[in-house]
Parts: C-alpha cells; sequence; structure tokens
C-alpha cells in the first residue's frame, strides 16, 4: 500500500484555487483613448507653431542661430528657376541673370503694384527674401538691390534655424 505524504491533499487544494484565482490580463481601452485623445490636442496645438510660409518646399535654405522669429512682411522667393512674389511667378531666373546690371525692372514693378508705398511709412517697409542656398550670390544681391529700389528700407533674409552648438 503506498502511502500519501501527509499535507499532499492540502497543497493540492491549494494549488487548485491558486489558478481559479488567477486572473488573465486585460486591456484598459478606456485609459487608452485617453491617451490617445490627449496625444491628439498636443498635435493640434503645436502644429501651428511652424513659419507660413508656402513655397518652401522649393527652396533649400540655409541654416542660422537666430532666436527671434520672422514678422509677416511681402515675401519674394527666389527659387532655381523663378523669382516669385507671395507665391505669383514675377520673371525667370535665368531672363533676370542675363539681363543687364543692376535692379531686375519686373520684379521692381511688381513690389511697386502690389505694395505701394505710403509716403509716412516708406522708410519702415519690410519685405522677406528667401533664397534657394544653390542660387548665386550675385543674383541675390541684385534682388536685395531691386527691393531697396522700391521702397523697402528693411530686408531680411529667411532661412532655417539650425540649434546652436551644432556645427
Amino acid at each position: 500500500m503506498t502511502r500519501i505524504p501527509r499535507g499532499a491533499t492540502q497543497f493540492k487544494w491549494r494549488r487548485q484555487r491558486q489558478e481559479k484565482a488567477r486572473r488573465w490580463p486585460s486591456l484598459n481601452l478606456v485609459a487608452l483613448m485617453d491617451v490617445f485623445t490627449i496625444l491628439v490636442f498636443f498635435f493640434l496645438v503645436h502644429s501651428a507653431d511652424y513659419a507660413a510660409e508656402s513655397p518652401a518646399a522649393l527652396v533649400n535654405l540655409p541654416e542660422s542661430v537666430a532666436d527671434r522669429q520672422p514678422r509677416a512682411t511681402p515675401v519674394v522667393v527666389v527659387t532655381r528657376d523663378s523669382i516669385q512674389v507671395q507665391d505669383e511667378t514675377i520673371v525667370a531666373v535665368d531672363r533676370a541673370v542675363y539681363a543687364s546690371q543692376g535692379a531686375i525692372p519686373a520684379l521692381g514693378a511688381a513690389l511697386q503694384a502690389r505694395f505701394p508705398p505710403d509716403s509716412a511709412a516708406a522708410a519702415g517697409r519690410e519685405v522677406t527674401i528667401m533664397g534657394d542656398r544653390s542660387i548665386p550670390f550675385a543674383l541675390l544681391n541684385r534682388v536685395m538691390l531691386t527691393c531697396k529700389q522700391a521702397g523697402y528700407g528693411s530686408i531680411s533674409l529667411s532661412v532655417l534655424q539650425r540649434p546652436p552648438g551644432s556645427g
């Protein structure tokens, strides 16, 4: 006759009770939905922090470590193919480069037609130039000269902000 060790039935009963009491983990969907809702609101709020310059995809901007954000001013965009004012093509770059030296007459006329100078604020008028990194400096210089002759006393160059200390 085999002898059952003392307490074996008690351990068997305890093991069965623990297996019945064991709960399988469940996924709390309410908390998960709360986290996703917070993430959606976070991304919606912080998606408005970008610079509202639509032609940025056409222009490869240089980098800078400046801290200040640009003000809303008329924008002159110099791409590899054309010179634009407020998203409207004014003149092709090839025509502007091979034309006579000095100001670019089509750009000057477009700037004065779209934004006529008023006598009170003529010296403080501002314009922002977005120039592709690969355009020649001579062309950028001529665009700045044209803006100056059109009555814009303050000229800003648009660049990408680079974090300080990154080369």
